[in-house]
């Protein structure tokens, strides 16, 4: 999700217009298995229920200006889909806080005590600086664990089939530290529940954001059960500098994780010739939940990452990632916003996760 370096010099030029090769390539993920996101809108009693979990709570886990992670971007989706009547055919969901007691499912009580007393502390960030203090933090960083576990129970109880929470996937954040604007990682506590109030025995994470989800990644790392699929740009040219091939998980969860990067400036080529593997990855362990990290700064013209995706990628990812759920996971899928700091590509990239969802 972060990137050191925030100045304008880092931003990408903006896409150009969809060129020959770019719609070739639009062709072919379609006919892979995505072209019912373009469909017409199935009939109320086939459309799985879906939940946008968004509100004015959520929308405060922002940092002041001129942070990239501003609080704009929850409205850069919810703008754009309304007036695409995909968020009409969703069921609008808000956030509550979380509790010390659901935080330390996967934070240490260190790390927990030394947020929430961050302000009178007068501490300036949480971390070497990506992670600034501010008014409130410590609540807004609350409501984005306690909204994805609120949806969560809702998920597993069968009252919703898939999610999305733009305002969270909060994926660099580690057990006992804030990191790349991450003060909790809600995704490390969705993902302890699971195994501890819901017994499921396989997970699926699969994340797409343009950073390595090190936060989650080295969370589960011993974990055989968290069966871990990130593409992302390569760690050599952007932080957290991790995610290497080699990293396959550890003891006896050797080969259940599954890291590929790639270079600066890699597209939707590129991504769909690095996908197979991904499916092959979350085939062979059938995993009975997925949660997807669908961060938005991989697409072309992001100020903090150099690679250049469409929101086709994201569009093809979360049709393939509902079909592996359908089949494995009773269609059982928790979307994720994490990073991405360009406005519309934010609306393109999650409005496509969106529509796959309601598929």
């Amino acid at each position: 999700m972060r990137h050191r370096d925030h100045t304008a010099a880092a931003r990408q030029p903006a896409p150009a217009t969809l060129g020959g090769e770019r719609r070739q390539l639009l062709r072919q993920l379609l006919a892979l298995g995505s072209a019912a996101i373009l469909a017409p809108p199935a009939s109320s009693a086939t459309t799985p229920t879906v939940a946008v979990v968004a509100d004015a709570a959520l929308a405060r886990y922002a940092f002041p200006a001129p942070h990239p992670f501003d609080g704009e971007r929850q409205n850069a989706l919810l703008h754009d889909t309304a007036a695409a009547a995909l968020l009409a055919r969703a069921v609008r969901c808000g956030s509550r806080p979380a509790t010390r007691a659901e935080l330390l499912r996967f934070h240490t009580a260190a790390h927990i005590a030394r947020v929430s007393s961050a302000e009178a502390r007068g501490l300036a960030a949480l971390d070497d600086g990506d992670t600034p203090v501010y008014p409130g933090i410590f609540t807004a960083a609350c409501h984005v664990v306690g909204a994805a576990l609120a949806t969560l129970s809702a998920v597993m109880g069968g009252e919703y089939r898939r999610s999305l929470q733009p305002i969270g996937g909060l994926h660099h954040g580690a057990r006992d530290h804030a990191s790349g604007f991450c003060v909790f990682n809600d995704l490390g506590v969705v993902i302890a529940t699971l195994r501890r109030d819901y017994h499921i025995e396989r997970i699926a994470y699969v994340d797409i954001d343009a950073h390595h989800g090190d936060g989650v990644f080295y969370g589960f790392e011993d974990d055989a059960g968290v069966i871990i699929a990130d593409i992302h740009q390569d760690g050599r040219t952007l932080f957290p500098g991790t995610g290497g091939a080699d990293e396959t998980g550890r003891g006896g969860a050797a080969g259940t994780k599954l890291n590929i990067a790639l270079p600066p400036r890699a597209g939707d080529r590129e991504f769909l010739a690095a996908w197979p593997a991904v499916e092959a990855h979350l085939a062979r362990f059938a995993p009975q939940f997925f949660i997807l990290q669908c961060g938005a700064d991989g697409l072309a013209g992001d100020p903090l990452a150099q690679l250049e995706y469409s929101s086709a990628v994201h569009a093809y990812v979360s049709a393939r990632v509902c079909a592996l759920a359908a089949r494995h996971a009773q269609g059982r899928v928790m979307a994720f916003g994490g990073g991405g700091y360009d406005h519309a590509n934010l609306s393109q990239a999650w409005g496509a996760v969106l529509a796959a969802l309601l598929a």
